[in-house]
C-alpha cells in the first residue's frame, strides 16, 4: 500500500487576466480550490494546486504546461477557452501528462485520439444540437449568425447549420460589425440572431444596435455559448437571452451543499463553471490517490455535483468524455435577472 504523504501537485489552468474571460476563470478556480480543501479535510494524501493564468492565449498556456511538467505536477486541470484547451491538450499529450479539461467544449479538443486527456464539459456538438432543437420548438427556422473568426465559432455555426438544415431550418451568416448588421438582419428575414462573438465587445454594441432598431423588435437574440451565465453579461446586456447551461433542473444533496459553499466563497451565485471546477477535483482525487497506482479514465466512477461521472469513448471525439453532463437552455428573467428560467 502507498503510504506517501507528500502532496499530489495538480497544475490548474484558467483565464485570470484579459483578454481571457476573467469571471469564468475566477469561478473555475473557486470550484477547484473548494474541491481541494474538501478532499484534504477528509484525510489521505493531500492535493496541492499550482495555478497558472492562461489569459486566453494558447502559446502562453502551452508554455505553462511545460513549466508545470518541469515542476513535477501529476496532472493538469481546468481551462475555459476552447482554443486554449486545445493547446493544453496537445502539449500535455506530447509530454505524457494527464489533463482533465473542465469547461472547454470544442469537439476536436485533440487532433488525434489520446488516452491522456479527458473532459467533463459536454462536447459542443451535443449541447448546440439541443439548442438548435429549442429554436425549432419555439418556432424559429430562419436563424442569423453574427460570428467572429475563430475555430470555436466556426464549429458552432456548422453544427447549427447542419442540424437545422436536416429539419427544415436554415442559417444565414452575417457580419459581426454593429454598423452593418442591422440592415443585413432586416433584409435576411431571420427571426432569431445568434451572437457568436466576444464580450463586452462587440457583443454590447451589437445588442444595443439591434434593440434600437424598430425593424428588429420581434427578433429573438440568443447566445448558445453560455455568456449570459455570468453577472457581468446580465449587467451590460440585460436578460431574456437564451443560452446553454450545464446544470440539472434541481441539484441533489451534494450539489446543494457545494452550491452554498461556493456562494459563500464567491460572494455571489456560482456559475456552472464553478461546479465544473469542483467536479474536476473530485475526479482527479479518485484518479491520482488510488492506493496502488493512478487509475485510468474509464475506471473512474465518481458522484459529482451534477450527477454520476463516468468516462467513455464517443464517436468523433478523441478524448475520454463524460457522456453527458446535464444540459439546459435557460435565460435570465427580465423581472428578476438573478433568476434563471428553464426553457428546455
Amino acid at each position: 500500500m502507498n503510504t506517501d504523504r507528500s502532496p499530489v501537485r495538480i497544475g490548474a489552468l484558467a483565464p485570470l487576466s484579459r483578454p481571457g474571460w476573467i469571471e469564468a476563470g475566477r469561478h473555475l478556480l473557486a470550484g477547484l480550490e473548494l474541491g481541494v480543501r474538501e478532499v484534504n479535510a477528509a484525510g489521505g494524501r493531500p492535493l496541492e494546486l499550482v495555478v497558472r493564468d492562461t489569459a486566453a492565449d494558447p502559446q502562453r498556456a502551452a508554455a505553462a504546461v511545460d513549466e508545470l511538467a518541469h515542476l513535477g505536477v501529476a496532472a493538469l486541470a481546468g481551462e475555459y477557452h476552447s482554443v486554449v484547451a486545445r493547446a493544453v491538450a496537445a502539449r500535455a499529450d506530447a509530454l505524457g501528462l494527464p489533463f482533465l479539461c473542465s469547461s472547454a467544449v470544442l469537439d476536436a479538443l485533440t487532433d488525434r485520439p489520446t488516452d491522456r486527456v479527458a473532459r467533463l464539459a459536454p462536447a459542443q456538438s451535443h449541447g448546440w444540437r439541443i439548442y438548435a432543437d429549442f429554436l425549432l420548438r419555439v418556432g424559429h427556422t430562419r436563424i442569423a449568425v453574427a460570428a467572429q473568426p475563430s475555430a470555436y465559432w466556426a464549429a458552432g455555426t456548422r453544427i447549427l447549420r447542419d442540424h437545422l438544415a436536416a429539419r427544415g431550418g436554415s442559417v444565414i451568416e452575417l457580419s459581426a460589425e454593429p454598423e452593418t448588421l442591422c440592415g443585413e438582419l432586416a433584409a435576411s428575414r431571420a427571426t432569431a440572431l445568434m451572437l457568436l462573438v466576444g464580450t463586452p465587445e462587440p457583443a454590447v454594441s451589437i445588442l444595443q444596435s439591434v434593440r434600437r432598431d424598430p425593424r428588429l423588435a420581434e427578433l429573438l437574440i440568443g447566445a448558445p455559448a453560455g455568456q449570459p451565465e455570468f453577472a457581468d453579461w446580465a449587467t451590460s446586456l440585460g436578460a431574456a437571452i437564451p443560452f446553454l447551461r450545464y446544470l440539472p433542473d434541481r441539484l441533489g444533496p451534494l450539489g446543494t451543499r457545494v452550491e452554498a459553499a461556493l456562494r459563500e466563497q464567491l460572494a455571489e451565485a456560482p456559475s456552472f463553471v464553478a461546479f465544473e471546477g469542483y467536479d474536476t477535483i473530485a475526479v482527479l482525487a479518485e484518479v491520482l490517490r488510488s492506493p496502488d497506482a493512478p487509475k485510468s479514465w474509464p475506471d473512474v466512477v465518481v458522484d459529482g455535483t451534477r450527477g454520476q461521472i463516468r468516462f467513455s469513448r464517443t464517436p468523433g471525439i478523441g478524448v475520454w468524455q463524460w457522456t453527458w453532463p446535464p444540459v439546459q437552455v435557460v435565460d435570465r428573467d427580465p423581472a428578476d435577472p438573478d433568476r434563471f428560467r428553464i426553457l428546455g
